[in-house]
């Protein structure tokens, strides 16, 4: 499609949509396109907040390219990226142009691009693309979740017990240490757990009913604005701590960076488990 087509005249949640899904897949049609980060070299990796942190230069690249498609499809509309920043208050877009990068630099298929666009912090649409299976998520405020355009239901499961949970842990080691101990006291009281390593596609697994919860402390703003949206319209219940329009279970009490999902037969039984278990001091 070409650069120079003009923008979408209207701004709501339809037409945001159907922007955030064209310029989401078109940025996996162009990820498939770049060398495997390990083909190109250890010039193509580096790291960021701790040695684990990593991002390579397909990251910089997605995002380069998603910023310049924004621009011709929604020119004067500021993004907010993971890699190349912006300002957060003024943000129209929210950008990761990787989730899931050591699955990416591992060659592990469970990673994507998460494209949203946001009015005063409270996402409107978004989509979720994974390069690797082809998969389109996206979802709009009001008008329901699709999985490549078929229609999600968070699962109906009403025992914690019987419970699929996703989690996930942060790069620095005293973190994750903490995580672990939270999951450790939670892994009983649960079918099991999963740890897949990619924010955005676990809260999608909930929207979908391949996951009854999905429990993590420390995401950002990329990893949840499109994956939330698309679990939230396909009834999963989802609190973001500290975050506007995404209050599913109000003061929760499961620390100041803790990003919940489930199927709502479950999430006030996960939320108290969760606390149980010293989610607020994770």
């Amino acid at each position: 499609m070409s650069s120079h087509e003009p923008p979408h005249e209207s701004s709501g949640p339809a037409a945001l949509r159907a922007v955030a899904e064209q310029v989401a897949a078109e940025a996996a049609e162009h990820l498939r396109g770049l060398p495997a980060p390990r083909d190109a070299g250890a010039g193509g990796v580096s790291t960021k907040s701790s040695p684990t942190d990593v991002v390579t230069a397909s990251d910089a690249s997605v995002e380069r390219f998603v910023r310049d498609r924004l621009a011709a499809l929604r020119p004067g509309e500021p993004v907010y990226g993971e890699e190349g920043a912006g300002d957060a208050a003024a943000a129209r877009w929210v950008v990761d142009p990787i989730d899931g990068t050591v699955n990416y630099l591992y060659g592990l298929p469970w990673y994507a691009i998460s494209v949203a666009a946001v009015a005063d912090g409270v996402t409107l649409a978004g989509a979720v693309a994974e390069p690797a299976a082809g998969r389109l998520w996206s979802a709009a405020r009001g008008l329901g979740a699709t999985l490549d355009g078929r229609p999600l239901r968070a699962a109906a499961t009403t025992e914690l017990a019987q419970s699929l949970l996703g989690t996930g842990f942060a790069y620095r080691a005293e973190r994750r240490a903490r995580q672990a101990r939270m999951v450790a006291e939670l892994l009983p009281q649960v079918r099991d757990v999963r740890r897949a390593g990619a924010a955005a596609l676990d809260l999608c697994a909930v929207g979908a009913g391949w996951l009854d919860g999905y429990l993590e402390h420390g995401c950002n703003w990329w990893d949840w604005a499109a994956g939330a949206l698309v679990a939230t319209e396909a009834g999963a219940v989802v609190h973001i701590a500290g975050s506007p329009g995404v209050d599913g279970l109000g003061d929760a009490g499961l620390g100041a960076d803790v990003t919940l999902a489930a199927a709502p037969g479950v999430a006030a039984d996960l939320a108290a488990a969760a606390r149980r278990c010293g989610a607020d001091t994770v």
